[in-house]
């Protein structure tokens, strides 16, 4: 937690506030390390100083604040009210900076009303670059997610809904010490072409594309991971999709990979390696088969929210860095027929990539 909170310090003093004022859930739980607060109504703040770091809530997390390590609980109520508490913070505070993304007008016009300056700060990459701990609860996560997809290829039977699927993956996940990171995608048969397809009562016939999307949340991390299998036997046209968007995820690793054995330190390679060049190698396999475009980016950052940067996507002005954890999933999705995503997790290190789901990507034939 310190190193964390010693990067956001250094942010402090290069932006010139006087504090910084963390509202986002997810950027709480980075710092804190706690995730009991509600995504769906405001129930903390952090403030954070150059000498104090401060947590702001009720009495309803009072006691578990309280032993949060490094922070000062200042505690609210009918009495002592955040305007009371920011108006407070406001006499030794004069320049603070807010997260942009997440507050609504109606809070950035209070914070303004009791702090001299409120500047937006963009916060999004804060935890783009993953420490040792948090690279070990991802590895879990992932473990776990491999597991549940071996146990859940021998619930596939003839009649399974789609929803009957999601539960077991859930029911698995959850009895392996998990969470769901978000809830399971099934897609069967011509579902299995829209991308986040909401699983359904559709029962499972011969010949059906099985879609598989699926995370594990674990000690605050998530993981995330994609596989395509079939019902019967693959004809054809399966079979080519299949190959063809293995081989864009396959041309995706192998450019990462010589990257960085063409660049090998941190310092060449952060000038030269775009994330949006990886995607358009992925991307350009498919089209030059004639298939469409991926209509979403080929991956996503992973850590404390199941999407954050880096963004793999053609406009995407992220940079290749040591310590980034990201999904690299294409897809080829046919209206009326179906689709087909592969997706993996993967660790970006000095030099190469390590591969973070471990699940079989052959054909796998049911």
């Amino acid at each position: 937690m310190e190193d964390k909170i010693k990067r956001l310090k250094l942010l402090l003093k290069e932006s010139g506030s006087d504090a910084i004022l963390i509202s986002s859930v997810p950027n709480i739980i980075y710092l804190t390390s706690y995730s009991g607060f509600s995504y769906f109504e405001r129930e903390a703040f952090l403030i954070i100083t150059n000498k104090e770091n401060y947590l702001i809530t009720d009495g309803r997390y009072a006691e578990i604040a309280a032993d949060i390590p490094g922070f000062k609980l200042i505690e609210t109520s009918s009495e002592n009210t955040i305007d009371s508490v920011f108006e407070n913070l406001g006499k030794k505070i004069k320049k603070i900076g807010v997260e942009e993304n997440d507050l609504s007008v109606s809070e950035y016009r209070k914070i303004r009303k009791y702090f001299k300056t409120a500047n937006l700060k963009n916060l999004q990459n804060l935890r783009i670059i993953k420490n040792d701990n948090e690279i070990k609860a991802i590895k879990k996560a992932c473990r776990i997610a491999d597991m549940a997809f071996d146990y859940i290829l021998r619930k596939i039977k003839k009649g399974v809904t789609e929803k009957e699927l999601a539960f077991e993956i859930g029911f698995f996940i959850k009895r392996g010490g998990g969470d769901i990171s978000f809830p399971p995608i099934v897609a069967f048969s011509k579902n299995s072409s829209i991308p986040h397809h909401q699983s359904s009562n559709r029962k499972l016939k011969a010949d059906n594309i099985v879609l598989l999307d699926f995370g594990v949340k674990f000690d605050n991390y998530y993981s995330d991971i994609t596989r395509t299998v079939f019902f019967g036997k693959a004809d054809d046209k399966f079979r080519k999709i299949y190959q063809t968007v293995l081989t864009a995820q396959q041309k995706a690793i192998h450019y990462i990979n010589l990257v960085g054995r063409r660049h090998p330190t941190y310092e060449v390679r952060a000038r030269e390696t775009r994330v949006r060049d990886i995607d358009e190698v992925s991307r350009g396999h498919i089209t030059k088969h004639g298939y469409p475009t991926i209509p979403h980016s080929l991956g996503h950052g992973i850590g404390i929210e199941v999407h954050e940067p880096p963004r793999l996507s053609p406009k995407s002005k992220d940079i290749l860095r040591p310590g980034m954890v990201f999904s690299i999933e294409p897809g080829i999705y046919i209206p009326g027929y179906g689709g087909v995503r592969i997706e993996d997790l993967v660790l970006i290190k000095e030099n190469k990539l390590e591969i973070l789901t471990h699940s079989p990507k052959e054909i796998i034939e049911i």
